[in-house]
């Protein structure tokens, strides 16, 4: 989503900082339990708004646009928020997931590069990365291979307003390409995770190129959009997949820091701890592979993140 800006004029940091301390100010209350229309009450002689109504034969004063959309954007994520405190309370969740902070304008997204000794020896391919460079207190939610296609997600978080990014591997989506149709209709970004979730490393160039750029025609072919991220199967990669990768479009590969299962977390840093910009990894799976289902899952993960304090935001915002 874009910060509200006028024609020709850029969004400043200061303006987003604003953005954000109304927002925080409008989920305040939606998180108390209001359930007005979040503005002052109307008293004698005050129009819509609190505003005063013009005299007899003057015309109404109108606030600046941006304004108007500002306000309309903040009353919009409070609304939000109260729908997410009675859908935490639907599915069992012990609080109400936090809302995300505003994202970065497109132009003021975070260089990334790649993680300290996960580099290849070319600094101009995709970088690999598990940590998005960010001061917000945010965190990134993906979901790789599409084994399971459990209705009940979708639902979920779309009752929630979690986002998150599917990695996909088309040996398990071609089971039921409808799934996932419906997982993107609902604003999800599908991303690449190769054709048969083969070891990269072990195949040669041509072999990975197949992999990867025979996934990216597929999504572009059934999805409409062919994607710009590449996780590896199983995390692994060489210099062959990162040129394989960048040649039929990956921009970068993102891994991951931390990992969810339904019934606990698996971490990668020495800390076992949350850091703004981390990205979690989890599985489309069921109770045939692991011990929950995806709801399950979802449970466990979002109330680490949000006791930890952190807000689940969309990847693509920010890379």
């Amino acid at each position: 989503m874009q910060l509200v800006r006028q024609k020709g004029q850029r969004v400043s940091k200061r303006a987003r900082i604003l953005l954000g301390a109304l927002l925080v100010a409008a989920l305040g209350s939606a998180c108390a339990g209001e359930t007005g229309d979040g503005g002052p009450a109307a008293g004698a002689g005050a129009g819509a708004g609190g505003q005063a109504e013009p005299a007899a034969g003057q015309q109404p004063q109108r606030p600046p646009a941006a304004s108007d959309a500002l306000n309309a954007y903040v009353e919009k994520a409070r609304r939000a928020q109260a729908a997410r405190a009675l859908a935490a309370k639907r599915w069992g969740l012990k609080a109400t997931p936090l809302a995300a902070p505003p994202p970065p304008a497109p132009g003021d997204k975070p260089h990334i590069t790649f993680r300290q000794g996960f580099g290849v020896g070319d600094p101009t391919l995709p970088p690999v990365f598990t940590t998005v460079p960010t001061t917000e207190r945010v965190v990134f939610l993906t979901i790789d291979d599409g084994a399971e296609k459990d209705p009940r997600l979708l639902r979920m978080m779309a009752e929630l307003g979690i986002p998150y990014s599917a990695f996909l591997s088309d040996y398990l989506v071609k089971e039921d390409y409808g799934y996932f149709k419906r997982m993107q209709d609902l604003g999800v970004a599908l991303h690449n995770h190769t054709l048969n979730h083969r070891y990269m490393p072990a195949l040669s160039y041509a072999e990975q190129k197949h992999e990867i750029c025979g996934q990216q025609a597929n999504i572009e072919k059934r999805y409409g959009k062919r994607p710009t991220l590449f996780r590896p199967p199983y995390g692994n990669y060489n210099a062959d997949t990162l040129r394989a990768a960048q040649s039929c479009g990956v921009r970068a590969v993102p891994l991951w820091a931390a990992e969810a299962f339904p019934d606990h977390m698996e971490w990668r840093e020495w800390d076992r701890d949350l850091h703004p910009g981390d990205i979690i990894l989890t599985h489309f799976r069921g109770r045939e592979d692991w011990n929950g289902t995806m709801p399950d899952m979802i449970r466990q993960v979002m109330d680490v993140v949000t006791a930890k304090g952190y807000a689940v935001a969309r990847l693509e915002d920010y890379v």
